[in-house]
C-alpha cells in the first residue's frame, strides 16, 4: 500500500488522482476529514483506506509492514498563521514521526517542504542541503518547514530513500477550498468574473515595476509527475527545488488569465498591506539542476498552457481533477 497524507488538500489530492492514473489503487489516504468542502477533492477517486489525521501515527505504527511508500504532503499551509505552537505540532513534531517509522521499517519517504523556506532569497534558491542552516524564513510556516529540513538533515538514521520537495508557487484544479492561500490564478478568475479586472499588489521597490515581481508558478500536474517519478527511480535522497526553473510576473499571469476566459485585459495596482509588505518576496526562482542530474527528464508545463489548462477545464464549471 502507498501512503498519502493531506490527501484532501489541494496537491495530495492531484497526487492522488495521478497514481489513480497510472493504475495504483492500493492507497491509504490520511488527513482531517472534518472540513465537507475540502473532502470534494476526493470524489471519484480510488483508495483503499481513509483515516483522520489523529488516529494514522499509531495505524502506521501497526501496519508499516504493509506500506510500500509514503507521501507526506499534509501540513499548515497558511502563511499567515503565527501561532508557531500550531505550526511547530502539524509541520515538525507529526513529520519527524512520520520520518521515525519509515527508518525503523525502512519504508521510502517522500515529504513536502516549500521555497518558504529561501525567505527573501538572499542566499538565493539553490538546493544545497547545507544551506538550510544559513536561511532566515520570512513567517513561522516558512520557519516550520526548514526546521524540519535542518532536522531531517541532523539524522543518521534514516529511510532507505527519501526526498524533501521544496515547492515553488504552485497552482492547478483542487484549491476551491484553500480561500486567501489560494493562487493568483485562482483569485484573479473570481476577480474577473465579479469585476472583469484584477487587482495587483503594486511594487515598492524601484527596481521593479508594478506587476513585474517574479515568482516560478509550478502547474500541480507537474508536481505529481516528479512524486511518482522519485517513487519509481528512487534516485539520491536529498532535498529537491520543484519548481520550473524559469520565473515569470504576475503580469504575465494576469495578462494568460484574461486570455483563458477571452476576455480584454483591466488590471489596476493596489497598495500591498502593510502587515506583509516587508515580508514580500519581489522574485523567487527555483535552480532545478539537482533533480535533472537525479535523471528528471520531463518538460515543465509553461505558464501559457498551464493557465489555459487549469482555467478552461477546471475553474470554468468549478471542475475538480
Amino acid at each position: 500500500m502507498i501512503v498519502v497524507t493531506g490527501a484532501a488538500g489541494f496537491i495530495a489530492s492531484g497526487l492522488v488522482k495521478w497514481l489513480n492514473e497510472q493504475g495504483h489503487t492500493d492507497l491509504v489516504i490520511v488527513d482531517d476529514f472534518s472540513f465537507p468542502q475540502k473532502n470534494l477533492n476526493l470524489a471519484g477517486k480510488q483508495f483503499r483506506l481513509q483515516i483522520e489525521r489523529k488516529q494514522f501515527l499509531a495505524w502506521f505504527a501497526q501496519n508499516a509492514k504493509d506500506i510500500k511508500f509514503v507521501f507526506h504532503l499534509g501540513a499548515r499551509t497558511d502563511t499567515a498563521e503565527f501561532n508557531y505552537a500550531v505550526l511547530e505540532e502539524l509541520n515538525v513534531n507529526y513529520s519527524q514521526k512520520i520520518w521515525e517509522i519509515c527508518t525503523q521499517f525502512q519504508i521510502p519517504l517522500v515529504y513536502a517542504s516549500s521555497a518558504a523556506t529561501y525567505g527573501g532569497g538572499e542566499l538565493g534558491y539553490k538546493d544545497e542541503e547545507q544551506l538550510a542552516f544559513q536561511l532566515h524564513p520570512l513567517n513561522p510556516y516558512g520557519v516550520s518547514k526548514n526546521e524540519f529540513d535542518k532536522w531531517v538533515l541532523q539524522q543518521t538514521a534514516h529511510p532507505p530513500f527519501w526526498a524533501g520537495l521544496k515547492f515553488f508557487n504552485v497552482y492547478g484544479a483542487n484549491e476551491y477550498h484553500k480561500g486567501r492561500m489560494a493562487s493568483v490564478i485562482f483569485h484573479s478568475f473570481n476577480q474577473i468574473q465579479q469585476t472583469q479586472q484584477v487587482k495587483l499588489f503594486r511594487s515598492h521597490r524601484p527596481d521593479f515595476k508594478d506587476g513585474e515581481q517574479l515568482r516560478d508558478f509550478v502547474y500541480v500536474k507537474d508536481l505529481t509527475k516528479v512524486c511518482t517519478f522519485l517513487m519509481d527511480k528512487q534516485p539520491t535522497s536529498g532535498i529537491y527545488n520543484l519548481g520550473t526553473g524559469k520565473a515569470r510576473t504576475f503580469l504575465d499571469l494576469t495578462k494568460n488569465t484574461f486570455r483563458a476566459l477571452n476576455i480584454p485585459e483591466n488590471i489596476v495596482f493596489i497598495d500591498t498591506p502593510i502587515d506583509i509588505r516587508d515580508k514580500y518576496q519581489y522574485f523567487t526562482e527555483a535552480d532545478m539542476s539537482k533533480l535533472r542530474q537525479a535523471g528528471y527528464t520531463l518538460p515543465f508545463t509553461s505558464l501559457e498552457d498551464g493557465v489555459m489548462d487549469y482555467v478552461q477545464n477546471y475553474l470554468v464549471g468549478h471542475r475538480y481533477w
